[in-house]
């Protein structure tokens, strides 16, 4: 199964060496210049700007006490349910030059100096608040485990509360932030809807285009393998930092973290560092999606669209999960390395942009139907899309499984294995009862991911079907944009499910 899974990967590997269309003359000297030099501004804009919201956010709600800190806990995670394409469409409908901000800004400042919401800028800024949850949620986690004691003593040894964030919290949350970042960069590099309505011409655009506008398969597969070699890159940043993030004393966590308390000024600063992401990263793109929305109906293109992605996201995230279940199990119960390494390999799915996974699926399943002899027996079909959104999502629902699993003894095993029974009735009969948090928050994850999924839906759906992100992202495309706000409404309440559930968990670690 894990093989399975790993496929598209090896494909797409194989077809990038194949004989094709000559363009990487044509992609050389006009097309990849311009768009690697716009990857990395994108990635090096929203990196920083994450890293510091982030962080900073995450230091204040836990160490500072001041008004409203307790809401900011949990309201700085709202942004997690705001798709980035969303964002983009909210902003570029309320930003441009038809909108009420231009006649204010006319009416103030120079016309001609009015800030271009269509540009790499609007892009960095838009993905920015968007994407900081993620180094917010890791740098919180760390600094909820740091020593309570070596805090304390810092603070008898004259450290200010700035001190104490600049000489120790920071410096043992670094490995934590750093993987925060290489998540927000692998989702820059994964963003299609975002930066296509802003004009920002990516990797992943040229990807997409080199595939269905020049019609060269081969090329695109060439470009995808360049985007592989950053997501290698930024995933081995990230085990590194995982690895060599240990280090934190734990000693003395068994009491309450110690809270500083700033003056007027200070609690007025902190306030505003923590309402600022919270009111542009969801407030404002949604009080938007919801104005446009007022006086909409839902009609038979909504339904089938709405019934479309519920329907793939409730089986898409069956079979993930029930596979990620079988394969964090046989990882746990075998001592092979080649085993683990592949069961390791076949989860890295959800670091890999998703029109570069379309490619290495629609290679495979095309390579199937010819070995078949049935023409498009899979290609072009609902197989394809739930196919990919598994491939795609594996690894949310075996991290989960995998970290359930490491909860649960080992003794639990012997002692089953002593009884007599076998290592599936094991699993069957003793894990999946205690494993029943874990398999509903996987299940939750892959469903609402599966939800918000745009690229690889677009390229792998089959003609004239829509799902609620694809019908979103058409509509935004020809230039309506209200009449995509109550479909976009419905993916943003469904993506409110795992900041909930992101919610208990950090509650429960935070006791």
């Amino acid at each position: 199964m894990a093989g399975i899974m790993a496929l598209p990967i090896f494909a797409l590997i194989w077809l990038s060496f194949g004989a094709g269309e000559d363009v990487w003359p044509h992609l050389i000297a006009h097309v990849i210049p311009t768009q690697l030099a716009t990857t990395f501004q994108l990635m090096l804009g929203v990196g920083i700007i994450c890293a510091v919201t982030g962080t900073i956010t995450a230091w204040l709600v836990t160490f500072c006490q001041f008004p409203g800190r307790r809401v900011f806990a949990w309201a700085l995670l709202l942004p997690l349910a705001m798709p980035t394409y969303l964002s983009a469409y909210s902003y570029a409908d309320m930003l441009d030059q038809a909108g009420p901000f231009y006649a204010i800004w006319s009416a103030l400042f120079y016309a001609d100096a009015y800030p271009r919401i269509h540009s790499i800028g609007g892009a960095i800024g838009v993905l920015s608040l968007v994407l900081y949850p993620y180094v917010f949620l890791s740098a919180r986690a760390a600094f909820i485990q740091q020593s309570t004691t070596l805090i304390e003593a810092a603070r008898t040894l004259g450290l200010s509360p700035t001190g104490c964030f600049w000489r120790i919290g920071l410096p043992l949350a670094r490995p934590a932030v750093a993987v925060g970042v290489a998540l927000v960069l692998m989702e820059c590099l994964n963003d299609i809807g975002a930066v296509e309505h802003l004009g920002v011409e990516t990797l992943t655009i040229g990807v997409y285009d080199t595939w269905l506008v020049r019609g060269s398969l081969v090329g695109a597969a060439q470009l995808a393998l360049m985007l592989l070699g950053f997501i290698a890159l930024l995933t081995l940043v990230e085990r590194t930092q995982r690895h060599t993030g240990t280090y934190s004393a734990r000693q003395g966590r068994q009491r309450s973290l110690p809270r500083f308390i700033p003056g007027k000024a200070g609690a007025v600063t902190a306030f505003m560092t923590c309402l600022l992401p919270v009111l542009f990263g969801f407030i404002v793109p949604t009080f938007a999606l919801v104005s446009d929305a007022l006086g909409q109906h839902i009609t038979t293109e909504l339904q089938s669209a709405a019934t479309n992605s519920l329907m793939l996201a409730a089986i898409a995230a069956t079979i993930t999960t029930g596979l990620g279940l079988l394969l964090a199990y046989g990882a746990r119960s075998s001592r092979i390395r080649a085993m683990r390494a592949l069961v390791g390999f076949s989860a890295l799915g959800y670091a890999i942009p998703g029109t570069v996974l379309a490619i290495g699926i629609m290679i495979t399943l095309t390579g199937v139907d010819r070995a078949l002899g049935n023409g498009a027996l899979f290609s072009g079909t609902l197989v394809a899309l739930v196919f990919a959104y598994s491939v795609r999502f594996l690894a949310l629902a075996h991290g989960t499984l995998e970290a359930g699993f490491g909860r649960i003894s080992p003794h639990m095993d012997m002692a089953a294995r002593s009884l007599g029974t076998t290592r599936s009735r094991t699993l069957f009969r003793v894990h999946i009862f205690l494993l029943r948090p874990p398999v509903l928050a996987a299940l939750l994850l892959v469903f609402v991911d599966v939800m918000k999924e745009l690229p690889a839906t677009l390229v792998l759906r089959p003609f004239d079907f829509d799902t609620l992100a694809t019908l979103v992202y058409m509509r935004a495309s020809l230039g309506q944009v209200e009449e995509a706000a109550l479909p976009a409404l419905m993916i943003i309440l469904v993506g409110l499910v795992p900041v909930v559930i992101t919610l208990m968990l950090l509650d429960t670690q935070n006791r």
